[in-house]
């Protein structure tokens, strides 16, 4: 028997329960890990209170990342050792492969060999953010050295990675927050500019920043009346990849700005890497060699042991934190 976290029926933290299961062997395509550390994630939090892409079929079990031991292999896995250290891409279906549990099983293609100088720790903090911000700045807006790019809620775990990705081919970063409170924070994490949006005319500061300009690439989690805001910061021809939508409120549609600037609108998410095997080999080569050259260091906020997991979780939901979360088994 094997301890697994699953819940019952949608809920706040307090649903989620740790409990033995049996875990079957792997099937021919899948890596059995022994894990070490879980990397937690809101889209782990939208899954269990109902609100995801995705709806629980009960009970549930949960999770996209994490990092440990391989303990055993599918009869068609090549490339993989017992005890080799890897880590786990978010695959296609958390509740299928989920990775909240002491030994999991995963599809090789979504298993990686991460560098030697990662703790268990970083590993699990690795791959949905850097895999979400490099498929978005690098796969798609062909971010460079001579762009200017808007990071807004720019203190989230994928908008530390997009500031780390974007500072590593030489691009300007602009982060944005609600308030003071996080800016010399995410000066720390590598942003050249940031903006506070509730205490200053973010328009106006970008332009100050590009000298007129404005940032030809805008990754942007919050949707609603930010994307007309955001709009009015780019320069002609940019694009604003929208991975999120944290705003609940309808916000008018920039038209405007969109003609006017031949602005490029997509609406982004990480399957789009994941589900196409060549991006994915891509991601994984331009992330491991981050990692291991330090350019990109995950950014871990605070651990918890596994038996806290609805602490761990409720802390997650909080927005306290810069960067991750992580639930260490070992």
């Amino acid at each position: 028997m094997t301890r697994v976290v699953r819940f019952h029926e949608y809920g706040d933290a307090n649903v989620l329960r740790i409990e033995d299961v049996d875990v079957p062997a792997p099937a021919a395509d899948e890596v059995q890990v022994s894990v070490h550390a879980i990397g937690l994630n809101r889209a782990e939090v939208m899954f269990r209170t109902g609100r995801y892409l995705q709806e629980a079929v009960f009970p549930s079990q949960l999770g996209y990342e994490a990092a440990g031991v391989v303990k055993a292999l599918g009869a068609e896995v090549t490339g993989f050792a017992e005890n080799d250290a890897v880590s786990v891409i978010p695959t296609l279906d958390m509740a299928r492969w989920p990775t909240y549990g002491e030994v999991i099983n995963i599809p090789a293609k979504f298993v990686v060999k991460h560098p030697s100088n990662l703790s268990f720790e970083q590993a699990a903090a690795s791959w949905m953010q850097y895999v979400t911000a490099w498929g978005a700045l690098i796969a798609q807006a062909k971010l460079t050295a001579d762009d200017f790019i808007i990071v807004s809620a720019a203190s989230s775990s994928v908008g530390v990675a997009a500031i780390q990705i974007a500072r590593s081919v030489g691009a300007t970063v602009i982060a944005t927050t609600r308030t003071e409170a996080k800016a010399q924070a995410l000066r720390d994490a590598g942003a050249h500019h940031v903006i506070a949006t509730e205490q200053g005319n973010l328009a106006e500061r970008v332009r100050q920043i590009t000298d007129g300009k404005g940032a030809r690439v805008v990754f942007d989690p919050i949707g609603g009346p930010a994307i007309a805001q955001l709009a009015e910061c780019m320069a002609f021809g940019g694009i604003l990849l929208e991975y999120g939508a944290l705003s609940t409120d309808e916000g008018a549609f920039p038209q405007f700005a969109l003609l006017g600037k031949c602005l490029t609108f997509k609406g982004y998410l990480y399957i789009e890497v994941t589900s196409n095997d060549a991006l994915l080999e891509q991601a994984k080569a331009f992330i491991n060699d981050g990692l291991a050259s330090a350019k990109l260091v995950p950014l871990i906020s605070r651990t918890f042991k596994f038996d806290e997991i609805q602490e761990a979780t409720r802390f997650l939901e909080s927005n306290a934190q810069i960067g991750k979360i992580v639930v260490t088994l070992s």
